[in-house]
């Protein structure tokens, strides 16, 4: 089985394939090498026969903090990994630039990974913040563990939300806006109202009932499991959500370049942990 330097790769059933991001001192973090070495990993599970059911988990106290904004020793799109998206543009200088890296490594391969042709669970504890809850989102199922919260606080950064913009289909349009405006973090037990988790269970038991239901959902036929994902997949991208994140995706940029007038950075400072602030560019 592949090593990767970010997650780690375990098959807890011939079926199932658990995929656990392993940057416990990051809080799961998603850099650029843990983007790629996830999507390499359920590259490999979908070519698996063997295999009907994956899992997304995170290994230390919490499922993910979100998008890592600090520098990298690998940081280049398009450069440091080869692309998986058709955009291209990497290098340009400005706006082309950004919005070439971001259609990339956040709204591309986001979008590749919701349409994985296998069944998806999100194992869900701790914090699941921002960029983490792209991950959550794009799984077909989310089991959270009764102590886990779940926040996007980019608004907080000037940005009208993260990137993967599928916050009026997970919550509602009303909740949605709560949701963005107010950058509270909301419990698990809010989320299961919602609609957006499937299953709250105790912290304790939470890997064993994710393992439990993939175990269920693998005793069904593996073609009828994909298209059944995908006659669902393609009932909501009638409904429009496709076209709906693209638009949300083109405001996202308009944000980012209004920030970079205003503050010269991409997002407001006073939004950011202070592990990554850093001054506004010389005048």
């Amino acid at each position: 089985m592949t090593s990767f330097e970010t997650i780690l790769v375990e098959r807890p059933d011939p079926a199932i394939t658990r995929v656990v991001m392993n940057r416990p001192e990051a809080r799961n973090a998603q850099n650029l090498q843990m983007t790629y070495d996830l999507n390499a990993a359920f590259d490999a599970a979908v070519q698996d026969d063997a295999v009907k059911v994956i899992i997304l988990a995170g290994s230390g106290p919490h499922f993910s903090s979100g998008h890592d904004l600090r520098p990298g020793g690998k940081n280049a799109a398009g450069v440091d990994f080869p692309p998986i998206g058709n955009w291209g543009g990497f290098a340009e200088p400005n706006a082309h630039g950004r919005f070439a890296r971001e259609q990339e490594i956040y709204l591309q391969i986001t979008r590749r990974w919701r349409n994985l042709a296998k069944p998806t669970i999100a194992e869900v504890h701790g914090k699941c913040i921002a960029g983490g809850l792209m991950l959550a989102w794009a799984c077909d199922l989310i089991v959270a563990s009764d102590d886990a919260q779940f926040c996007d606080p980019v608004v907080t950064m000037g940005v009208c939300g993260v990137e993967w913009f599928v916050h009026p289909w997970e919550l509602g349009p009303r909740k949605a806006k709560e949701f963005l405006f107010t950058a509270d973090s909301w419990s698990a037990q809010e989320a299961q109202q919602l609609g957006m988790v499937n299953q709250v269970v105790p912290r304790a038991e939470l890997s064993s009932r994710v393992l439990a239901l993939a175990q269920r959902i693998a005793t069904k036929p593996s073609f009828a499991l994909k298209l059944t994902k995908e006659a669902v997949n393609r009932s909501v991208d009638v409904m429009g959500q496709p076209a709906a994140i693209d638009q949300a995706f083109a405001l996202h940029q308009l944000c980012h370049a209004h920030n970079l007038q205003e503050f010269g950075m991409i997002v407001d400072p006073s939004g950011l942990h202070p592990s990554v602030r850093k001054p506004p560019a010389a005048e």
